[in-house]
């Protein structure tokens, strides 16, 4: 949206990553932050003094960071946004920062362009996704059903899909309070939605199809021999890392994928 961001979590002092996946790159583009935050430590690691060198106007964290807010505070102005399920969800918190900033028009801007991004991915579906269902699924370690925190999750109820109920996982297993709910592999092999999401851990490299079947193989053998949705070809295949962030940004790119599986 414009603003100056000048630190980070989980950056070198020359603003590299420190993980396997830039964001910055994955979701906005290699060009679209060219003068890059530098590191304030590890992720969850705060070196203060680094970050007071920066002499930031704001410190922006979230509310896992609320033991810390009188040490950030005595640096500079700190707010907390809501990551949480039951408290924001969709873009709520990029809405919540540029009104914060005082960039409002260019959050407007930056909405209608999905919006139209929106109404073309709609049209170009073979039929209405109304009274359709969806599920999102991520492969970790174990399986996990992606809860309201990310972009793809906008996209598709943007588009009009309803997420389907699964059975078992009760409102207390934490689904959507950070990203995502463990789902055992019984569980996941009865998921029957009308579009079934299907992504690998974005803390990896091997994140396409072929990198996502692979990992469903380990934890789920068989699994592509039984589950309806992708026995029936009503499973999509999106990279974690481009869509997993509660951002315009990552709903569009949500939205090109799912225009791909709509002209196969």
């Amino acid at each position: 949206m414009g603003g100056n961001l000048v630190g980070s979590y989980g950056r070198t002092n020359d603003g590299g990553s420190l993980s396997a996946v830039d964001f910055i790159d994955t979701v906005l583009g290699e060009e679209a932050v060219p003068d890059r935050p530098v590191g304030v430590g590890p992720s969850g690691q705060m070196d203060f003094e680094k970050l007071r060198a920066l002499d930031p106007d704001l410190i922006i964290g979230s509310e896992y960071n609320a033991g810390m807010v009188d040490r950030l505070a005595e640096i500079a102005p700190t707010y907390l946004q809501n990551t949480g399920s039951g408290r924001v969800g969709g873009f709520g918190t990029q809405a919540q920062l540029a009104t914060l900033l005082g960039l409002e028009d260019a959050f407007e801007a930056r909405l209608a362009e999905y919006r139209d991004r929106l109404t073309a991915t709609r049209d170009a579906l073979p039929g209405s996704p109304e009274g359709q269902t969806y599920l999102a699924v991520i492969a970790h370690d174990e399986l996990r059903l992606v809860g309201e925190m990310s972009g793809v999750i906008q996209a598709l109820e943007d588009l009009g899909y309803t997420r389907a109920e699964v059975g078992g996982i009760g409102e207390d297993s934490g689904l959507g309070s950070n990203f995502a709910a463990p789902l055992s592999a019984e569980l996941f092999m009865r998921l029957n939605p009308d579009v079934l999401i299907l992504m690998n851990s974005y803390t990896g490299w091997d994140r396409d199809e072929a990198g996502t079947r692979a990992k469903l193989d380990r934890i789920v053998p068989g699994w592509d021999r039984f589950l309806k949705p992708e026995t029936e070809g009503r499973t999509i295949y999106i990279d974690s890392a481009k869509v997993s962030t509660p951002s315009i940004a990552s709903a569009e790119h949500a939205l090109d994928a799912i225009r791909d599986w709509a002209a196969d």
